[in-house]
């Protein structure tokens, strides 16, 4: 029998499905939406909802913000930090990972920020990590463009090293409550981290009393091999999207082995491959539903325009029936070969269409919840773990397929004894590490 495997939620603070039969109507600004959100997917006993992010309204996809503001992809973007701190404020274990860039925050304030939600949501924040992979991201920061790629990890390295440091910079027994004395906290036990390095200078210590979790759980995605080595230094959990079963082992393998050499437990590091199911209530149905989207010259646009927001490469620019030439880019050069499949042969319609909507599907999940329950089991058992990464395709968010999942998919997966039925952890990484 399959071991028990993780889920987590892939979403954006934007205007979700606003377009669609059963749309939100685009405007879930205040985060009632996101928090009706979280309590679905806590009563599924999700292990978290991550909510990425963008600093930049593109103009990637034909050099302007057109077709980006047109359809309302990835853009309009509101920052997930305050909405991190409403959601868990209305649940009691789902964990809420928040999308913050090593380019955008000063080490102290990221710090800062982090152990503040942590303490809000009694020890369930986890941590994004991202370096920005786009110069419009740049030049919103008061640069002209971005470093190169490998700077860019050097940077984030040292910056992880920085907060570690500021979140330790109070011992967990630091704050004694000493009513005779009247001392709150032992100041012999909160400590200047007085660090100095190649790209970060920083004094502390942090003016946050100690997090639950002594830090939040770190999530990173893991692409390029200069990625993937990132990752899995640092991350509890890894975000990843593989060719199929095959590929999804290979990926597991390589990170388990880079955990392994950089002195950590493989066994800490979980890693989530994103899926994005199509439902319905008979297979032929949901094949039917799959077809009607892919299809659709809106679908092909915004795939396009979404892939070209995270690789900073214009795809308007290439014919959709012939190959893609060879490319490379300073974006994310991960999700550019993961999307090109170089070597293939596809058209670039044909990548467009297997990419079922962005750069989110390791394996097709097409049919009714026990179908797609029962091809998550084999593909899971195959590859050897961690857990699935649920989203829609183009990262939007309708009520109709939250309930979907939430209401069908997931109790065709607990009847199979593939995912938990209850939380048996109160904080984040506990509840990861919990199998």
């Amino acid at each position: 029998m399959t071991k028990q495997f993780h889920l987590g939620w892939f979403l954006g603070f934007s205007a979700d499905e606003w377009n669609e039969p059963f749309s939100n109507g685009g405007s879930p600004w205040n985060g009632d939406f996101y928090v009706e959100m979280a309590k679905s997917l806590e009563r599924a006993c999700f292990d978290f909802m991550m909510v990425e992010d963008t600093l930049m309204i593109s103009e990637a996809f034909g050099h302007s913000m057109e077709t980006y503001l047109k359809h309302g992809l990835m853009a309009p973007k509101h920052d997930p930090a305050p909405l991190a701190a409403l959601m868990t404020a209305a649940t009691r274990h789902l964990g809420v990972v928040t999308t913050m860039s090593t380019m955008a925050y000063p080490p102290f304030m990221l710090a800062r920020l982090c152990s503040t939600l942590d303490h809000i949501s009694n020890g369930r924040t986890g941590w994004n990590i991202v370096t920005t992979g786009e110069n419009a991201s740049a030049q919103n920061f008061g640069m002209d463009e971005l470093p190169s790629r490998e700077v860019r990890y050097e940077m984030a390295d040292e910056y992880v090293d920085v907060v570690c440091k500021l979140f330790d910079s109070w011992d967990e027994d630091a704050v004694i409550l000493d009513r005779e004395r009247g001392y709150y906290a032992d100041h012999t036990k909160v400590r200047t981290i007085d660090f100095e390095g190649k790209y970060y200078k920083v004094r502390g210590p942090l003016n946050t009393v100690r997090s639950p979790q002594g830090r939040p759980a770190f999530v990173q995605a893991g692409g390029s091999p200069r990625g993937r080595a990132f990752a899995a230094k640092h991350a509890d959990a890894i975000v990843a999207v593989g060719n199929g079963p095959a590929g999804m082992k290979k990926y597991r393998e390589e990170i388990r082995a880079l955990a392994a050499e950089a002195g950590r437990n493989p066994d800490d590091v979980k890693i989530f491959f994103c899926i994005t199911p199509t439902l319905g209530e008979t297979d032929e149905e949901a094949q039917a539903r799959h077809a009607r989207m892919i299809n659709s010259d809106r679908f092909i646009e915004q795939s396009l325009a979404f892939i070209a927001g995270v690789t900073d490469i214009d795809f308007s620019k290439f014919d959709l029936d012939k190959e893609l030439p060879p490319l490379t880019t300073n974006g994310e050069q991960g999700s550019l070969d993961k999307f090109a499949q170089w070597g293939s042969g596809k058209t670039l319609r044909q990548l467009v269409i297997e990419a079922s909507g962005g750069l989110v599907s390791s394996v097709e999940l097409i049919g009714t919840p026990d179908t797609v329950a029962k091809k998550m089991g084999e593909v899971m058992e195959e590859v050897g773990g961690d857990g699935f990464l649920i989203t829609s395709p183009s990262l939007r968010m309708s009520r109709r397929y939250i309930t979907e999942v939430t209401d069908g998919l997931v109790p065709a997966l607990q009847r199979l004894g593939l995912t938990r039925t209850v939380y048996t952890t109160n904080m984040l990484r506990e509840t990861m590490k919990e199998f």
